[in-house]
């Protein structure tokens, strides 16, 4: 006994004595700063490094042109781009679908790209191929040399009752499991044994020899067609990832891809109609710094008489820098957020900001161009201003089916589905059919090419394929827990998240139908706005046409107009007109919107997703195992039908006129004001290019 507790305590005692010095806290007596022991740890610990990578900076994203500000001299270049030449420019240099709220700096791992179904496709854990490899054949092998020497307690072994031994082990196995759950397993066994046993029939050692077949097919949990494809052989409960589970995922993740281009695409129209905004914003704020500058030299010219009195003439030098400025405002820009989704409405809602410059970046940025050009992009198609209504009912319908969020939520509510019949197969208790059958051969040799004139057991081989020793085994195994209590609460777990996926399902179809009457609404009054726009901005532009012909008449006192009635006519008239545009863009983007929110924006822009061309290679090779699986016969697994996962490919195209989901254009209503003219009557007005500096001093 004490020489037991000597051999625990000293160990004992040696630890204690060896953790104070393992200790990673610092001595009391040690300083901070200036510590020579620690001083090389502070400043390893505080250096930054960078990784080791191919290249450190794509060359291609370096500009030689520098950002263009509005102190730029010279003239300008224009590149006139239409809306769908833009939105085929953005897919085709887009390998990341981007956004205009930095989400690519902020958090990489959310950026969607064209890898991302094919990265959830083949992800080694959870991936379609991940999830088959559970069928695939196996093949394992193992080979030992093993020298045994000992001292036995039996004299019959040998004279001393010492044991020696030579063995030598080798196993070769193919198993498969197949989609029923049955596993399918042929071993090969060789062992040669060479000991010291006195009563051995070859002293020199012997070989067996054994070729067996085995299957074992579970009849209740774990077995069937249909367990096995959702919840995968060997699955435990509530850790369903088969090939139905899999392949749902890539579904998934074929949505959530296509929500990413959709959003992207809009994010690109968005651009497009800022963009255009912002120059006719800038085009009107020009006009209205002119106006200005000529009322200035109007009343300066005044000077000295009745209507040229220097307040009068520091009032129109105050409006024609308040234009200037806005007039710098209107090309350069500030970086405010435009026009982006999620920004009040799903699809977008329009923020009428200013700003030529920022908003051509962010155009560039979308569509893959070079951030900085020579030449400016400038939209050239008009906003639509034709009325336009939408079957309310058909409308109703196609949201429900095309948009991909209730997609992809109708996926997660039938994964908690097969999830749900895979937890209930657990609640089965465990009952395996196993069956064997072995051959075996004896022999003092492995094997000899010769057989005639051979002693029987002269070798293993020969032995084993005269079928004199046969094997078979036939028997059940069955085992259940007491109370199924895992099984349960995996049932039970199931049930709460089919139930709650279907919840928020019809919470999403409520969402889906209230963003859609939104979007309708919103359209009816962006037209009737434009028409209200289009009726102030003539009524304002001939209001300042007619004070300004009055106001020009110098010896005409009598009639000339207050001169701060002719300043805020021409504040007015500016205001009037960008209200205009304004409601243009809006109505354009409102009818988007509906597009948008009933899930057909990719249809609306000419969008269509499909997969690339396979390699040749991948062609042949189908065609190989297509006449290798012969005509089809029918056989039933499990004896049970496997359900109804997925309903056919994905209809991504509904123009067409033959359906009834198709826009209808409605009987455009008269104009509000008999003497208005025709809304298509009205030319926009001419973009002009970026002002110069005005001049610091008034002109003659």
């Amino acid at each position: 006994m004490k020489q037991q507790l000597s051999w625990l305590v000293g160990p004992l005692v040696g630890a204690l004595l060896v953790a104070p010095g393992c200790s990673l806290q610092r001595p009391k007596s040690a300083t901070f700063i200036g510590d020579d022991e620690y001083s090389h740890y502070e400043t390893v610990a505080a250096e930054i490094e960078y990784p080791d990578v191919l290249t450190t900076f794509d060359e291609t994203v370096l500009s030689p042109q520098q950002p263009r500000t509005i102190r730029q001299d010279g003239p300008v270049e224009f590149e006139p781009m239409a809306l769908q030449q833009v939105v085929h420019l953005a897919l085709t240099h887009s390998r990341v679908l981007r956004d205009l709220g930095g989400t690519v700096l902020r958090t990489p791992e959310s950026v969607r790209t064209p890898y991302g179904p094919a990265i959830r496709e083949s992800d080694p854990r959870y991936g379609v191929e991940a999830a088959l490899s559970a069928f695939d054949t196996q093949f394992s092998t193992e080979l030992f040399f093993e020298k045994n020497d000992r001292r036995l307690n039996n004299e019959s072994l040998g004279q001393t009752g010492f044991f020696q031994q030579d063995l030598d082990v080798f196993q070769a196995e193919l198993s498969k499991r197949a989609a029923t759950g049955s596993q399918f397993s042929l071993r090969k066994n060789i062992d040669f044994d060479n000991d010291s046993s006195v009563a051995n029939t070859f002293p020199n050692g012997a070989w067996n020899v054994s070729l067996e077949g085995e299957v074992r097919h579970p009849l209740l949990q774990g077995g069937g067609l249909l367990f096995n494809r959702i919840a995968g052989p060997g699955s435990q409960p509530g850790a369903a990832n088969g090939v139905l589970i899999a392949r749902i995922s890539t579904d998934v993740s074929l949505a959530e891809f296509e929500m990413g281009l959709r959003n992207f695409v809009s994010n690109v129209e968005n651009a497009y109609w800022d963009l255009y905004f912002a120059y006719r914003n800038l085009d009107t704020k020009v006009r209205a710094r002119d106006a200005s500058l000529e009322t200035w030299r109007t009343v300066k010219a005044w000077e000295g008489r009745e209507g040229g009195e220097a307040e009068k003439e520091a009032q129109a030098r105050e409006q024609y820098f308040r234009f200037e400025q806005e007039v710098q405002d209107a090309l350069a820009g500030r970086l405010l957020e435009g026009t982006r989704t999620n920004n009040g409405s799903t699809p977008g809602t329009f923020r009428g900001l200013p700003g030529v410059h920022v908003h051509e970046r962010k155009l560039r940025l979308l569509i893959g161009l070079p951030i900085n050009d020579l030449a400016l992009i400038r939209p050239v198609d008009e906003p639509p201003r034709a009325p336009v209504t939408f079957d309310w009912h058909a409308v109703n319908v196609e949201a429900l089916i095309r948009r991909a969020e209730l997609r992809r939520q109708r996926w997660q509510v039938k994964r908690h589905e097969l999830e749900l019949i895979a937890a209930k197969n657990h609640l089965l208790p465990s009952l395996d059919l196993v069956g064997r059958y072995r051959w075996r051969g004896f022999g003092e040799e492995l094997i000899d090419g010769e057989r005639d004139g051979k002693a029987r057991f002269d070798n293993a081989f020969m032995d084993l394929t005269s079928g004199d020793f046969q094997e078979w085994m036939l028997g059940a195994e069955f085992s259940m827990p007491i109370g199924f209590r895992q099984a349960h609460t995996s049932v039970r777990n199931a049930q709460l998240r089919v139930a709650q996926a279907t919840i928020v399902l019809r919470e999403q179809e409520r969402q889906v139908i209230h963003d859609l009457s939104n979007a309708v609404a919103e359209m009816d009054r962006a037209y009737a706005g434009m028409i209200t726009s289009f009726n102030r901005n003539a009524a304002a532009q001939d209001q300042l046409k007619r004070l300004w012909e009055k106001f020009r008449r110098p010896h005409d006192e009598t009639t000339r107009p207050q001169f701060f009635v002719v300043l805020d006519a021409q504040r007015r008239a500016a205001d009037a007109e960008i209200r205009y545009f304004q409601a243009q863009v809006e109505y354009a983007l409102a009818m988007r919107n509906v597009h948008f929110e009933k899930g057909t924006l990719l249809d609306y822009c000419g969008v269509v997703m499909a997969e690339g061309p396979w390699p040749n290679k991948a062609y042949i090779d189908a065609a190989k195992l297509d006449r290798l699986r012969g005509p089809a016969r029918p056989l039933n697994y499990s004896m049970q039908r496997a359900p109804v996962v997925s309903r056919g490919t994905y209809p991504q195209q509904t123009m067409d006129p033959n359906r009834t989901m198709h826009l209808q254009p409605a009987i455009p209503s008269p104009p509000p004001l008999d003497t208005m003219p025709p809304l298509e009557a009205m030319p926009p007005a001419a973009a002009v290019p970026p002002p110069q500096p005005a001049p610091s001093n008034l002109p003659n």
